[in-house]
């Protein structure tokens, strides 16, 4: 009912949507996680292929598009900082188009391109799509129910990575070439995204209520921006770095999950991308989507923090199963999965989004968010760079569960001392170990 309606509709729609919560959450949840699965369709598919038939200056070839394409998200993350921070509401949805447009012709230019060549065309395919999140955040944040929202949001992109690399394999198997197969897969997903955006469109701004009990939200300028930071900066770095390890142990198993399954024994099952994940989605949004019961957002904040730890601790199990012939490998995926996203959602749904409602700050969760997912992708590009003279064979294995137990073990103990400087820093005020510009 709240799909596809005319601008000049919107108002009645919006009406009825504040006047009957459970659809206005409904309709949210809806075209938050329809929009984002969406966009996936846009960006991941071509994970799905192993390009090993091609090579570039002596390294893999897909190593070289996965880095292309992450240096092009990479550098959205960081033009993201001022502009989802500034975006204003009615920006948004004209913006989102662009992006998505944008991302679609380089995907057409990545066909028609000559391989290795056309590597560079996945640079500019990631670089308007990182600003994709951001946007459709902008809907759902400040609201009592933004933890339930925004876990659906997760859901999504938890989901999607299965489903379309599962949607590129079946298009691989159908005779699709593997250039051509990624700018089919957007084709796939195109339609379905011009319902959700159209739904996005309708949800009404946050009522009197939610602003007085998480917030106002507002665009943020430069002086905001850095003043938010460098009052809270020694913590919200510690939980920077903590996110920076996240994303890239998170990213890693995302982009070469074929090379992971290969390794594990299940080689030539499309299906698996999307099973596996679907285990690990209904897990981590149960557990991060209940935060919207506790009312109190201190203890929320921390209950986050909480069930980062908890996803840490599942990491680990996973990683010593998986040595000791505790788990095969379907169960190592899925619960080094549920380990990796737990706290990685937690940061989306909870603690941002709690940490400015606990404080009162001027600001938005897009500012925040940007601003880790910026330094967390830098930190991807990083480590594809550097691993680009291991093979892609059952040895990708052996580098991801070194790389996922010592990313655990620093990560643990950043998340302890950020939880250390908060609970003091919401009691009375400590000092910052970073001080800002030409303070004294």
């Amino acid at each position: 009912m709240c799909v596809l309606l005319k601008q000049e509709a919107a108002p009645p729609v919006r009406l009825i949507l504040l006047q009957h919560p459970s659809w206005f959450s409904l309709c949210a949840l809806v075209a938050a996680f329809g929009t984002y699965f969406c966009m996936y369709g846009f960006r991941k598919p071509f994970t799905a292929a192993t390009y090993e038939e091609v090579t570039l200056w002596g390294f893999g070839y897909k190593a070289v598009l996965v880095t292309a394409q992450v240096l092009g998200y990479t550098l959205s993350k960081f033009i993201g900082i001022r502009i989802i921070a500034e975006m204003r509401p009615e920006q948004r949805a004209r913006t989102l188009w662009l992006f998505i447009g944008m991302a679609q012709v380089a995907l057409l230019l990545f066909a028609l391109v000559p391989a290795p060549w056309n590597f560079f065309c996945l640079f500019f395919n990631g670089l308007p799509l990182g600003m994709v999140f951001g946007l459709v955040l902008g809907w759902l944040e400040g609201r009592r129910v933004t933890e339930v929202l925004t876990a659906g949001l997760c859901a999504s992109f938890i989901l999607a990575d299965g489903v379309t690399k599962s949607v590129g394999a079946y298009l691989l198997a159908a005779g699709v070439s593997p250039f051509w197969m990624p700018f089919a897969a957007g084709l796939v997903f195109a339609l379905p995204l011009l319902v959700f955006v159209a739904m996005l469109t309708q949800i009404p701004p946050p009522t009197a209520a939610d602003i007085a009990h998480r917030n106002e939200r507002a665009p943020m300028t430069g002086a905001e921006r850095r003043a938010l930071f460098w009052k809270y900066a020694t913590g919200l770095t510690l939980l920077i770095g903590v996110y920076l390890l996240l994303t890239i142990l998170r990213s890693v198993r995302a982009d070469f999950a074929p090379e992971l399954w290969r390794g594990l024994g299940f080689a030539g099952q499309p299906a698996i991308f999307t099973r596996s994940e679907l285990f690990v989605m209904f897990g981590v949004i149960m557990a991060n989507g209940l935060a919207v019961l506790i009312r109190n957002n201190r203890r929320a904040f921390f209950a986050a923090l909480g069930i980062s730890l908890l996803g840490f601790a599942l990491a680990g199990i996973a990683l010593l199963g998986l040595q000791n012939n505790w788990l095969d490998g379907f169960a190592f995926m899925v619960l080094i999965g549920l380990g990796l996203y737990l706290p990685y959602v937690a940061v989306h749904t909870t603690v941002f989004e709690r940490l400015l409602a606990l404080t009162g700050d001027k600001g938005n969760i897009g500012f925040l968010m940007y601003l880790a997912d910026s330094f967390g992708y830098l930190g991807y590009v990083a480590v594809m760079l550097g691993r680009s003279v291991v093979p892609t064979d059952h040895s990708f294995l052996e580098f991801f569960i070194l790389l996922a137990g010592t990313g655990t073990i620093v990560a643990v103990v950043l998340l302890a001392g950020s939880w250390i400087y908060f609970a003091m820093r919401t009691v009375h005020v400590v000092p910052n170990l970073f001080a800002p510009p030409n303070s004294e």
